[in-house]
């Protein structure tokens, strides 16, 4: 499955809820860049807007016209360098849901193990 077609999917399985987006964000065309700088984060946060081709099919495929926005939080810092359980929360405005009776914000939420290498850590400790 293409990264695009999870985070859709990802948007159609969630819940909404209204959020403010007053934070500076990075533009991305995936979560990673945003996950490390999280990592490596004294705060342990990384704010991005999803771009290109994923964020077009996303906003299309939900007839918004909003940006797809990325919240990434450190959890857990691990004994590994540069390895943390992260919180990810992809979120956009104004998505119309088939069935829905007006836009509302989507969100989805997920938590990952990961590394600054892109791998999980070798313990949770």
């Amino acid at each position: 499955m293409k990264p695009r077609d999870i985070a859709a999917t990802f948007l159609i399985a969630c819940t909404a809820h209204a959020q403010s987006s007053s934070v500076p964000r990075t533009p991305v065309t995936d979560p990673r860049p945003l996950m490390i700088a999280a990592i490596d984060s004294p705060s342990g946060t990384a704010h991005g807007v999803l771009t290109g081709d994923t964020a077009d099919v996303m906003r299309r495929k939900f007839n918004a016209k909003t940006p797809v926005l990325i919240d990434v939080t450190t959890e857990k810092r691990y004994a590994q360098a540069g390895c943390s359980r992260l919180k990810l929360k992809f979120w956009q405005d104004d998505v119309q849901l088939p069935g829905a009776a007006g836009p509302r914000t989507q969100t989805i939420e997920f938590g990952i193990n990961y590394c600054r290498d892109g791998r999980p850590p070798r313990s949770l400790s």
